[in-house]
């Protein structure tokens, strides 16, 4: 008898299945093990084969042979005794690579640790990498109660105010692509958030920051300002936030924003001199 059961359905990145049928110089089974590489979360220290056909939306057989050569090759490590793979040292390097590279994290340190002492927040900078944005540095203050997310967290790109104030400062293409990315994944939800993303960059237009207040987490506020590093680098975004308790939308406005937005003018200025 035939099996009725279905297999997870390939449905990764939005428009990569349409690539790979129609750009002969893309290689699929590349993409997908990067796909499999990006899926792990700094939250995450091992993820099974079962949760990585999930969170790839790919078949679990092709998933069981990425995730053997990827072990083969270094980039993930098998934890027999729990029969998941976590990051190996390979895939490590890579990352390692990567940050010594962004001297804008060095620059960007002093200035990000001045207002989170302010603030009594988390300042963190980060890039796009899909519809995310992953944070590549991060200064807290000494409060007791502050956000636990450090460098490797990964938070989304339309309900966040990092998020919505990159997506204010690239290009009009890359925009353009990124608002087709979330309503292809978004579904029944994307009509709500095109009209608070559309809010996001009419407060930039007037504000000069993006905001997110109780939108990503009930309890957590933010403000961020979008970063044109230049020197080769991507564009970039910093936040500052918190709790609400701690930061209520209206410090955040009157008192960080300005103070943010000067962040970032001085950190352009001197990424355009080196």
């Amino acid at each position: 008898m035939r099996s009725t059961s279905r297999r997870p359905k390939r449905s990764s990145a939005p428009g990569r299945k349409s690539r790979g049928q129609t750009d002969r110089h893309f290689v699929t089974a590349l993409a997908r093990g990067l796909e499999v590489l990006a899926c792990f979360r700094a939250s995450d220290s091992m993820l099974s084969n079962g949760e990585i056909a999930s969170r790839c939306r790919l078949p679990k057989s092709t998933v069981s042979r990425l995730t053997y050569t990827l072990t083969q090759t270094g980039y993930l490590q098998y934890v027999e005794d729990r029969a998941m793979y976590r990051l190996g040292s390979e895939a490590l390097a890579v990352g390692t690579a990567m940050l010594s590279r962004m001297n804008i994290r060095q620059v960007a340190r002093p200035m990000m640790q001045e207002l989170a002492d302010f603030s009594q927040g988390v300042v963190a900078l980060g890039v796009r990498v899909k519809l995310g944005i992953i944070y590549v540095e991060t200064c807290r203050s000494q409060a007791a109660l502050t956000l636990s997310l450090d460098v490797g967290s990964r938070l989304p790109l339309g309900t966040t105010a990092i998020g919505r104030a990159y997506v204010a400062v690239v290009s009009d293409e890359e925009r353009k692509q990124i608002l087709a990315d979330l309503r292809a994944s978004e579904g029944s939800a994307w009509p709500r958030m095109r009209a608070r993303i559309e809010e996001a960059l009419a407060d930039y237009r007037r504000l000069g920051c993006c905001r997110s207040f109780g939108e990503w987490q009930p309890d957590v506020n933010a403000v961020a300002v979008g970063v044109r590093a230049g020197a080769g680098l991507p564009p970039m975004a910093i936040t500052c936030g918190g709790p609400s308790f701690n930061l209520p939308s209206e410090f955040l406005v009157a008192q960080v924003r300005p103070r943010l937005i000067a962040l970032v003018r001085k950190l352009e200025a001197s990424l355009s001199h080196d």
